[in-house]
């Protein structure tokens, strides 16, 4: 029984993983009217809001709009650190489906693409998806998770651009909100 597990080790976290991407998809899906409630727990309420909203695969959270709200009500820095580091921890979802080895979108052209890029970028590739708002990141961590690219290396790059992309908009909540109110 044991050598049977052994020699099927990768397959069984693999499958693992898939379940638990699908179980936190489900769950963050289930309850994403009410995410925004997580925000009136201050700088620990912004990270697992951040956390929610980016561990859904291919399923849209309202994140970033909480973080640019918060950014009016708290200090825009640690609203955008706190969320950064978040977002970043959340992606993981997106990477343990790559791992798995089973995504559902392998053979969509854009995700092809996204595995060129990662193999010709690497690092950057995570960075710039990570640091602008765009629905394919799920794709990029799927990509970097396919490719197993160490997962310390793919969380170190998509924290700096999740913070980037945290930062930018905690400011900008902060400045257009001082202007209306």
């Amino acid at each position: 029984m044991f050598a049977v597990l052994q020699k099927h080790r990768l397959t069984i976290a693999r499958i693992l993983a898939l379940l638990a991407v699908v179980g936190i998809s489900i769950f963050v899906y289930s309850i994403r009217d009410r995410a925004e409630e997580f925000a009136v727990y201050g700088y620990p309420g912004i990270f697992v809001l951040a956390f929610l909203a980016n561990a859904t695969v291919l399923l849209p959270a309202p994140g970033i709009a909480v973080v640019f709200a918060m950014g009016g009500v708290f200090n825009p820095l640690l609203v955008g650190l706190a969320a950064g580091a978040g977002g970043a921890l959340g992606e993981f979802s997106g990477y343990l489906a790559g791992f798995s080895g089973q995504a559902v979108v392998e053979h969509a052209s854009i995700y092809q693409r996204m595995v060129a890029w990662m193999r010709r970028y690497g690092d950057f590739t995570i960075l710039a998806m990570a640091a602008f708002p765009n629905p394919f990141f799920d794709l990029t961590g799927m990509a970097a998770g396919m490719l197993k690219m160490p997962f310390w290396r793919f969380l170190f790059w998509t924290w700096l651009g999740v913070t980037i992309k945290m930062l930018a908009f905690a400011y900008l909540g902060a400045t257009s909100l001082e202007q209306w109110f």
